[in-house]
Parts: C-alpha cells; structure tokens; sequence
C-alpha cells in the first residue's frame, strides 16, 4: 500500500511537471506567435522581426552568423506554419463568444469549440516547442541559455514593464 502511494505521488509529480512544461511552451508559443503574426501581413517585415529577435536574443554570444542564419530560418519557417493555427484561434475565439452571447446557451456547441481550441493550441504549442529544440540544435550549451534567456526576457517585455528604482 505504501508502494503505491510513492508512486501515485510520483505519477502526479511527474504530471505536474509534464503540464506545467506544457503550459509553458504553450504559452511561449502564443505569446511569440502573436507578436509574430502582429507584423505578418506584410512578409518582409514579419523576416525582419524574427531576424531581429533572434539577433536580440544571441548578443553577447559568440554564435557565428551561419548560427544566427540558421536559427532565424527555423523560427521563420515555424511562425509561417502556425498561421493557419493562429487564424484558426482568432476563428474560434469569436466563435465563443458569439455562442456565450447567444439567446440560449448551446452547451455541446461550447464544449466543440472548447476541444477544438485545446487541440488548436496544443498543435501550436507542439510546432513552436520543434522548432525550439530545432533552434536549440544550432547552438551550444552556453550560446542557447542566453537565447532562451534572453527570448523569454523579450516576451514579458513591454507596457506592463515594472520600472526600476534607479
């Protein structure tokens, strides 16, 4: 009996970790993605965003520009498959709502754009967490905690920004 307590306990630590892992790619992807597809509609902006990241986020390594080239081009090619995932997103998000402010509340309708979010989401999620481990490939032990560093840095950026006492 005990035995099985462990590993329950085990089982559930391991879950615990696996989705907050999960979550957070997740949230990585839609974050970035989202930035991302902000400056989509005009393509050579979009390469130059994600140029500009990628450049951002190795300063102060010593990653070679094929490095720097390569990772640009996995990151491209991701946010370029993602968007239909996106746009599917943005469709069901307005679906949601329109079925929350529906005359009558059409519960299996909710529950099927609810499971096909998750499934949207969790296809976004897995094609950025690739291209990550992709990108991760490229560089070397030192050169892709400062990317992630610095990439994750970039994401909580921004209007929200607490200012420090200086």
């Amino acid at each position: 009996m005990e035995n099985s307590k462990v590993s329950l306990i085990e089982t559930r630590g391991f879950g615990m970790r696996s989705m907050l892992a999960a979550l957070l790619a997740g949230s990585i992807a839609m974050t970035a993605g989202g930035l991302a597809y902000a400056k989509a509609s005009d393509p050579v902006k979009f390469q130059q965003h994600i140029q500009k990241r990628v450049d951002k986020a190795l300063t102060g390594t010593d990653v070679t520009d094929a490095q720097k080239t390569k990772v640009a081009d996995i990151l491209k090619t991701a946010f370029t498959d993602m968007k239909p995932l996106f746009e599917k997103s943005m469709q069901n998000r307005k679906a949601m709502r329109a079925a929350m402010e529906a005359p009558t509340i059409d519960r299996a309708r909710i529950e099927k754009i609810r499971t096909d979010q998750v499934q949207v989401q969790d296809a976004r999620s897995k094609r950025f967490t690739q291209a990550l481990t992709d990108a991760g490939d490229v560089l070397n032990a030192q050169q892709r905690q400062a990317f992630f560093k610095n990439w994750s840095n970039h994401e909580h950026r921004g209007h929200h920004e607490e200012k420090k006492p200086g």
